[in-house]
């Protein structure tokens, strides 16, 4: 390295084509780019329904800017990343849009990606999301990331890391996040499996409605008009439930469920749950009420939002307070997870009570949370009662 370029190294400058083309290629072979895998897992149910509720809910929790004033803190309503929730992030996606995008893909391909746009005097502009089978990621010299583009229609562009914000899954190195779907790949295959096993049989027909019986051997011309008569007399939804009217000693047989084909079924039942386990996402919140009581189902919506949202939220406000707040950290991002007590009016209200009992709250911070205009101020009077 020149003296110019450890000088820009020290300033905390960095090269865009300052790569290690062998850590490159080692990124490529341990296969972060599975854009294939990624699709045919979302053919299955399970995965679209938990990877869809974990982002939707995710995108639909208030966003909230505070500015931190000594030990309190301020809503910022006026920073610019509080006027792009409310405005949306470009002209083309909203807020809510963009962190469904962007959690999506984090839970599907283990890594989301957005490029963070700004203004000349480098204030926040916007945020331009990018699929994750678009990047290519290498490692410069200096040990940090950089992100190859390539959108397929040949425009190509390179990022650096404090240009974007990168959401990922669980690491094993560190640097680039591996999703789940890779990490329990026996799971999502079994699950494969036996739905591509289904399907299957379902197209080939491979189980009749039922059989007839004959005591007597019937020939090919026997067995085509037997065919058509009961192809014209018998089949179709306005002849269901027709009476079969059968001679010469035929008997007919509905076919049963075997005991193979009942364990197809159970198998594909546990592999919903399987999903479920890698997500953490309770069965109920993707309509599987196979084990659902009264008491499980009422509490599910709090579990989730505990055990499965409260993390995501948590790394989204890091990684915002890495890439977007980097240069000022008097600012922070809070997605606002008490709004999941709206559908709940009973706990929502008792908790309110609680807050005013111990002087947590006053009414109108009350009355703020719950949408209402505060009311006017009070009297003397009537605040001394």
């Amino acid at each position: 390295m020149g003296m110019i370029e450890r000088l820009f190294s020290s300033m905390g400058y960095e090269r865009r084509d300052g790569a290690d083309p062998s850590w490159a290629a080692l990124a490529s072979n341990m296969g972060w780019s599975s854009a294939g895998n990624v699709r045919a897992a979302e053919n299955l149910s399970a995965v679209l329904a938990c990877s869809t509720v974990i982002a939707s809910s995710l995108a639909s929790i208030p966003a909230l800017v505070y500015r931190r004033e000594g030990d309190s803190r301020v809503e910022a309503a006026g920073h610019p990343l509080a006027r792009l929730t409310r405005l949306g992030v470009s002209d083309a996606m909203t807020w809510p849009e963009f962190v469904e995008h962007l959690v999506a893909s984090t839970l599907l391909a283990g890594n989301g990606l957005a490029e963070i746009k700004r203004h000349a005097n480098g204030g926040l502009a916007g945020f331009e999301f990018i699929p994750w089978t678009w990047v290519t990621v290498s490692q410069l010299r200096s040990g940090r990331l950089a992100y190859d583009i390539n959108n397929g229609r040949g425009q190509g562009w390179r990022l650096l890391s404090g240009e974007v914000i990168h959401l990922r899954d669980r690491t094993d190195d560190g640097l680039v996040g591996r999703s789940r779907l890779n990490r329990a790949a026996d799971v999502v295959a079994a699950t494969q499996a036996s739905n591509t096993f289904a399907r299957k049989f379902l197209d080939n027909s491979a189980m009749p409605g039922g059989v007839i019986e004959s005591p007597s051997p019937i020939g090919v011309t026997q067995r085509l008009a037997l065919r058509e008569i009961l192809r014209e007399r018998y089949i179709g939804p306005a002849k269901a439930g027709t009476i079969m009217l059968l001679d010469g000693g035929m008997q007919w047989k509905a076919a049963q469920i075997s005991p193979e084909d009942a364990e197809l079924l159970e198998t594909r039942k546990f592999g919903i749950e399987e999903i479920c386990r890698i997500y953490q996402v309770p069965p109920p919140l993707v309509q599987d009420y196979s084990h659902n009581t009264f008491t499980n189902s009422e509490t599910a919506g709090r579990w989730f939002a505990m055990f499965t949202l409260a993390p995501w939220a948590r790394r989204i406000e890091a990684e915002f307070a890495r890439s977007v707040f980097s240069s000022s950290a008097d600012y922070e991002l809070e997605l606002d997870l008490s709004g999941f007590l709206r559908g709940d009016p009973a706990t929502r209200w008792q908790a309110h009570g609680i807050a005013l009992e111990h002087q947590v709250l006053d009414p109108n911070e009350v009355r703020q949370i719950e949408g209402w205009n505060p009311r006017a101020t009070q009297t003397g009077q009537e605040a001394s009662r």
